[in-house]
């Protein structure tokens, strides 16, 4: 076959959108290969077709211009025309759509993604970002740090809220619900709003420290802006969605939303293993972060840097958020994607998150550093003395890290971190 879009000189331009594939051709040629997946995923299809002219290909046409052999990496330049601004969804159904289904290909991963400025301005990105979430707390000089309620789901809306209370008057400064409770026959949404924020006022009355809470919105997209106007109208901040579950048009419908209400959106990444956890194939986080940045999350869940539970590629998860430079891919993808400049964007707050107990302090800020949320599920309400000493325990060993003392010589003169030591260590 004639390769049409294998240009190994062309150089992209600013106004390109470029996309990193790794590939793994099936049966043919890795040229062969590229030549399908640039066709499918903008003007192409599988055989010769009367209705292409000449001007359609010059115009819209993309270029592979970069092929390596020995990694299987490739990079396609797409010119802009081939995406409508301001639709995250139509730019995936191109760039991560039909080309996994291809016979051509075995294995297939969406590794990176950058955005020419055109499409970047075409979305709000976040409202409020990092600086944003640091003037509503006040926390200026160290990490946040939180918590889930747990278990999962099970409690009721009364038992709900005073698991937050014990967590933030043991010194958190975040509660959220976990990413599958919404609203349940035993926990429902309205109520558990309505119980939760009452004792998060009284927290921050016993403290004299601002308190948040995260609640889960995620649902059908309408009903997802009437549960964000409820939280607003009793005087939450936050909601909080699982935005690969309801997906990036009801992401962005929301974000729009907020434009008005000011909400700050947490976005969890639940279900995002399932694209990302085979190295081989799928979209990776990178790729997820982008795209989520650019529609406008506040903050994100990145992983833990391999300190915690879950699986994720660290040097990945680093790039995300990182003190130290990181190079993914040429030397316009950079370090640190969710507070590099974006023409204008926002950064976004990085969330930590996934087995975290207060053991994990120390390490988790020197590779992460303060710009982040340290949320400790299990972590804390496992302390053998419950919710509140566990928390305890987790601000006395953020305050020993930003001390630099060590876990075990603070632990001599806090018994709740001692407590924690010895049932995790």
């Amino acid at each position: 076959m004639p390769l049409e879009y294998i240009n190994l000189k062309y150089k992209p331009q600013a106004d390109d959108l470029i996309a990193e594939y790794y590939l793994e051709p099936d049966g043919i040629s890795i040229e062969q290969a590229c030549e399908h997946l640039a066709a499918e995923s903008s003007i192409g299809t599988w055989t010769d077709i009367s209705t292409m002219s000449p001007k359609i290909a010059r115009r819209l046409k993309p270029n592979v211009y970069s092929i390596n052999h020995k990694t299987g990496e490739v990079k396609i330049a797409y010119t802009a025309d081939l995406f409508e601004p301001g639709n995250m969804a139509q730019i995936w159904s191109a760039i991560a759509g039909n080309i996994f289904g291809m016979k051509a290909i075995k294995n297939l991963r969406l590794q990176d993604i950058r955005f020419p400025k055109s499409i970047v301005k075409s979305f709000r990105g976040p409202r409020h970002g990092i600086e944003g979430i640091k003037n509503l707390t006040k926390v200026y000089n160290r990490p946040l740090v939180g918590t889930i309620v747990k278990p999962k789901v099970g409690l009721n809306e009364e038992e709900h809220a005073k698991v937050a209370y014990e967590a933030w008057v043991g010194g958190l400064d975040v509660v959220k619900d976990d990413e599958n409770l919404t609203s349940m026959p035993f926990n429902n949404f309205q109520k558990r709003i309505v119980k939760t924020l009452a004792l998060r006022d009284m927290a921050e009355r016993v403290t004299g420290e601002k308190k948040i809470y995260m609640p889960n919105i995620t649902a059908e997209t309408g009903e997802m802006l009437k549960r964000a106007d409820f939280v607003k109208a009793r005087g939450g901040e936050y909601i909080m969605v699982d935005i690969l579950t309801c997906g990036w048009s009801g992401l962005q419908t929301v974000r729009e939303h907020g434009e008005k209400s000011g909400m700050i959106i947490h976005a969890h990444r639940a279900m995002h293993a399932a694209l990302t956890r085979n190295p081989n194939h799928g979209i990776s986080m990178m790729a997820i972060a982008k795209s989520a940045r650019l529609i406008g999350v506040d903050q994100l869940h990145i992983g833990t840097a391999a300190v915690g539970k879950m699986h994720g590629g660290r040097s990945e998860e680093l790039a995300l958020e990182e003190e130290m430079e990181y190079m993914r891919m040429n030397d316009d993808f950079h370090h640190n994607i969710l507070r590099q400049d974006w023409f204008g964007i926002k950064p976004v707050l990085a969330v930590a998150s996934g087995g975290l107990s207060p053991l994990s302090t120390p390490k988790l800020l020197k590779i992460m550093g303060k710009n982040i949320v340290a949320q400790y599920g299990g972590g804390c309400h496992g302390h053998p003395d419950g919710t509140r000493a566990g928390a305890m325990a987790i601000r006395q060993s953020l305050d020993a890290a930003l001390k630099g003392i060590s876990l075990k010589a603070y632990a001599e003169t806090h018994k709740e971190l001692q407590r924690a030591l010895n049932k995790w260590s």
